[in-house]
């Protein structure tokens, strides 16, 4: 049975090129990172975010000594770990971590042996000896462990202002003759949190110098960009779709799969093409989604993955969205609202527009939709959640629809739409072979499927995270996106809520049966990274 690392962070450094399967668009992103305009990338859980962002870093090393514009890579993951007294604790995390990611990257490439002077700066204090633990890692630590107790005091001296960090960067890049720091931020902002997003964007924007390069990805729903950041002006934006219309869709999600695959595996793809065809068009161009999806047939019958299709769609995919509402009550109504609106309203409209079609010996179909630019916030937003958890993509704006009316498009999840049919696989098929972008359902900006919602206008409340946090850690490791294999390992040695999953160290997960080195480094990455994009939201 093939082993499929379905997270980024589950692959090495040296692996990654390995893993990559250059599509046009991906292509095109991975150099947008490499480029000296800063880029954000917009992508749902499991699209490729962090994968291109590793992808640009390794090519960016492999070119290193021709070009000199060094990639740094830093994981915001933790940022929901941050609970101290400090009124000013995230700023201060951003800069400390940045800093310390710095010097890692530049001591794992050999060009720290002998620290310059200016090291210092970003260090928050002495470089000396080598080997040493820097203040800004022990600030770090600080904020990153201060959810066990929130409200600790971290005391953030060490930490430089922003200006002192840019120039302490151009002097180091002086000295060290790098032409720019690239700087890939991972898992950037918090969604549910618009005091984080605006902080961040506020950052990312003030970075910007001849030695700074910043591009950050983020899923869809930021909405809060700060005071100076405009979007428009300060950075390019890039959204991760990989369209069902594309001519290589299919060949390229199948040479994901086949990296991973072993021999029985790829035997059985070969024997069944339109099943795992089927599979591959329900994902709407999510590889995580995939792989999952495909690790659960691996057989690759028709019953099997019918029998994936319909429970992984009907419900697996929006339990995860569902789930959203209890731990951000606030927001409740918005994610419960956008759950019936696709089930109820969309998903049986867009079936009804290609019986028709069909009925009338046209041969198109649609799984695209149309919203009015003039919609109802709360909806707007509604879609932006149900876009975050992948149910639906949006597409593009300034699309003009009947009457010349101006919206946005979206496409509805493939599986989602033909999962409830009694044989989703040729639905599936007969859906994509005739699809056109041509054809959506309308949606005006007082369509009647918003009034539910327009009344609840303003009612939303940011939560308060550490509550939130506390509540999500004495949770069951039952609901983290990891292996079933994993999840009882976890519960074998006493790891069964996220709290206790998160403070597991390595050697804990080898006195599980058959679990060496190599598999409990590969389980804790799993484990951590599943645990922290959960408390993400």
């Amino acid at each position: 049975m093939s082993d499929f690392r379905i997270r980024t962070e589950d692959i090495k450094d040296d692996e990654i090129l390995g893993f990559y399967v250059q599509t046009q668009r991906d292509k095109q992103i991975v150099e947008q990172l490499k480029a000296s305009t800063p880029l954000v990338l917009e992508g749902s859980r499991g699209t490729g975010k962090s994968f291109l962002l590793r992808v640009a870093k390794a090519q960016l090393l492999l070119s290193y000594t021709q070009d000199r514009a060094f990639p740094v890579y830093v994981s915001f993951a933790k940022s929901s770990l941050v609970h101290s007294d400090d009124p000013d604790q995230f700023l201060h995390w951003m800069l400390a971590k940045l800093s310390s990611e710095i010097l890692r990257a530049l001591t794992k490439k050999g060009l720290l042996f002998r620290p310059p002077v200016v090291a210092s700066i970003l260090a928050g204090g002495p470089t000396e000896p080598p080997g040493r633990t820097y203040r800004v890692e022990e600030i770090v630590k600080a904020y990153e462990e201060s959810y066990r107790n929130p409200g600790v005091a971290v005391s953030a001296v060490g930490v430089p202002t922003v200006d002192d960090f840019k120039n302490g960067v151009e002097e180091l890049c002086d000295a060290l003759d790098i032409s720019r720091l690239v700087i890939l931020f991972d898992e950037a902002v918090h969604i549910f949190r618009p005091e984080q997003q605006r902080q961040f964007f506020t950052l990312f924007r003030d970075l910007r110098s001849p030695y700074i390069n910043c591009n950050a990805a983020v899923y869809p729903g930021v909405t809060s960009y700060g005071p100076t950041f405009q979007l428009a002006h300060d950075a390019t934006v890039a959204e991760i779709n990989r369209s069902l219309l594309d001519a290589d869709y299919r060949e390229s999600m199948l040479d994901i799969v086949l990296k991973q695959a072993d021999a029985q595996l790829l035997t059985n793809i070969e024997r069944h093409k339109e099943n795992f065809s089927a599979l591959a068009y329900a994902v709407s161009g999510n590889p995580r989604l995939l792989l999952k999806t495909v690790a659960k047939a691996p057989k690759m019958t028709s019953g099997e993955v019918e029998s994936v299709l319909k429970n992984f769609y009907r419900t697996e995919i929006w339990s995860e969205h569902s789930g959203l509402a209890e731990t951000y009550e606030g927001h409740r109504t918005l994610i419960d609202w956008g759950r019936k609106f696709i089930e109820n309203t969309v998903i049986p409209d867009t079936k009804a527009k290609n019986q028709q079609w069909e009925g009338e010996g046209k041969t198109e179909s649609t799984c695209f939709f149309w919203i009015h630019r003039d919609a109802p916030e709360p909806v707007k937003e509604a879609l932006r959640l149900l876009a975050y958890t992948g149910i639906v993509t949006k597409l593009d704006s300034g699309i003009a629809a009947t009457r010349g009316e101006i919206g946005t498009r979206y496409a509805v999840n493939t599986g989602c739409l033909s999962a409830t049919q009694p044989l989703p696989i040729p639905s599936i098929t007969k859906i994509v072979r005739q699809l056109t972008a041509r054809r959506f359902t309308e949606f005006g900006a007082n369509a009647p499927a918003f009034a539910g919602l327009v009344n609840v206008t303003g009612t939303f409340q940011v939560p308060d995270m550490s509550q939130v946090l506390q509540t999500q850690l004495t949770k069951s490791v039952r609901v983290l996106d990891i292996t079933d294999y994993q999840k009882e390992c976890l519960r074998k040695l006493g790891f069964d809520t996220i709290g206790k999953a998160l403070r597991a160290k390595e050697e804990d997960f080898q006195e599980a049966d058959y679990i060496g080195p190599v598999r409990s480094r590969r389980m804790m990455n799993a484990v951590i990274s599943s645990v922290l994009e959960y408390l993400s939201g």
